[in-house]
């Protein structure tokens, strides 16, 4: 049977870890904290991911353990319930309380399952008290956002009313385009999760039928099908091709007629189309290899190889749920090399002998890459941009096009001067 090379190497990693995903949750949903029960690394990484100024109050922080408590000389349960109630008292717009453990908590065995338990007693329902692992021992950045959410799943108030569930954090103005979409197909009832407030919990039930938005969500889908809701698989939506067959499916499970299908979206992709041209025009033709970081590396793969016209030398994701990939992987070209997990020292060795023209990869890889003349893109960029829908697709592109448009230019000599042709970093 033809199709995509699945392949699997483990050994060192060269990731972030799942607490990164606190910087856009939190901004997601403004009446929520979270809480880091960690190290003053941990700090360090929150608050350079974030940029967040010193002076600022962001709607996160860090419960630092000491040595005292790593070495089991202190109670850390009574210092962490303290810290709570502080907390709490002097942030009262508090209405949900994620604690989120970390390398150093876990390796302490610090039970914050029972730890969130004994404050939402002490708080009698003011605030409700959440916890998950966003621990960089077991899982890669963007599961954190995939731990989150699925704490809350069994939260959700029950419910038998027909909806679509939107699974996943998008930009405000790209999620409301999108059910603006769904109603102009006639799907009126459409909610999300996260919701923009955390007390707003959108109900689940058997007449739920849920589209995930991003592709690192495993632990949430199988929490909400065990709650009874119908999570559809289809590609993701990046891109116009992805989004709208997304979309498709989406409108299939409540029966919109095909025709309203294609007069709603026929205009979007033509219009995508037109704004796809001049970064194909770049991107066309080039050689791209996907380092495994945020998960989002398959459907990247697919629009990059369909709608851009790029060759795919390896595409890397560090965790491979193949039901759940199963439309991305059948819109790869056959033997599309697909290695699930990372020994980050053979794949860059496979970097450096395949020379491709653009590495997408983490941080803590892309400038010893641009050292040694090989272009790369920050993974983690596409995590906090705007990519999601067919009006995206552009926006999308610009992302992978911008770098070897400034490598050209660097490689040329010349440097603009004019202010209407800036070069973007």
């Amino acid at each position: 049977m033809s199709g995509p090379t699945l392949l699997k190497e483990s050994g060192p990693r060269e990731v972030f870890c799942g607490l990164t995903s606190i910087v856009w949750l939190h901004r997601r949903m403004p009446d929520a904290f979270f809480l880091v029960v960690g190290s003053r690394t941990c700090a360090h990484l929150i608050q350079s991911a974030a940029g967040v100024m010193i002076f600022a109050e962001p709607r996160f922080g860090t419960a630092i353990l000491s040595e005292r408590d790593l070495a089991g000389l202190a109670d850390a349960h009574d210092e962490l319930d303290r810290v709570c109630k502080e907390l709490l008292q002097r942030r009262p717009e508090i209405r949900t309380l994620f604690l989120v453990g970390s390398c150093p908590s876990e390796v302490i065995k610090l039970d914050l399952a029972r730890a969130a338990e004994r404050l939402n007693d002490d708080l009698h329902g003011r605030v409700r008290v959440v916890n998950y692992s966003g621990s960089g021992i077991e899982t890669t950045f963007t599961q954190g956002e995939d731990g989150a959410l699925s704490a809350l799943v069994p939260l959700l108030p029950s419910s038998d009313e027909r909806q679509l569930l939107l699974v996943g954090t998008l930009a405000d103005a790209v999620e409301d385009r999108l059910i603006h979409l769904f109603g102009r197909l006639g799907i009126d009832t459409v909610r999300s999760l996260p919701p923009r407030s955390s007390t707003d919990l959108p109900p689940v039930g058997p007449g739920t039928t849920v589209l995930l938005t991003q592709p690192f969500l495993s632990d949430t889908a199988r929490r909400l099908r065990d709650r009874g809701a119908n999570v559809l698989v289809a590609p993701f939506p990046l891109g116009a091709e992805g989004s709208r067959r997304w979309m498709e499916t989406g409108a299939s499970a409540f029966d919109v007629p095909i025709e309203r299908v294609n007069e709603v979206l026929d205009p979007l992709v033509e219009r995508a189309r037109m704004a796809l041209k001049p970064h194909r025009e770049i991107l066309e033709g080039k050689r791209i290899f996907l380092l495994p970081e945020s998960q989002l590396e398959l459907p990247l793969a697919r629009f990059l190889q369909r709608e851009c016209g790029m060759e795919l030398v390896e595409v890397g994701t560090p965790y491979l749920n193949r039901e759940q990939m199963s439309h991305e992987l059948a819109l790869l070209p056959d033997s599309t090399p697909v290695m699930e997990g990372q020994h980050v020292e053979q794949q860059l060795d496979r970097v450096r002998e395949s020379q491709p023209d653009l590495v997408v990869c983490g941080m803590g890889l892309a400038n010893p890459l641009e050292a040694e003349g090989i272009a790369t893109k920050w993974s983690i960029e596409l995590v906090f941009s705007p990519i999601h829908g067919i009006d995206q697709a552009g926006d999308l592109a610009e992302l992978f096009s911008r770098p070897l448009r400034r490598r050209q230019r660097i490689h040329s000599g010349l440097h603009p001067i004019n202010p209407d042709q800036p070069v973007h970093v």
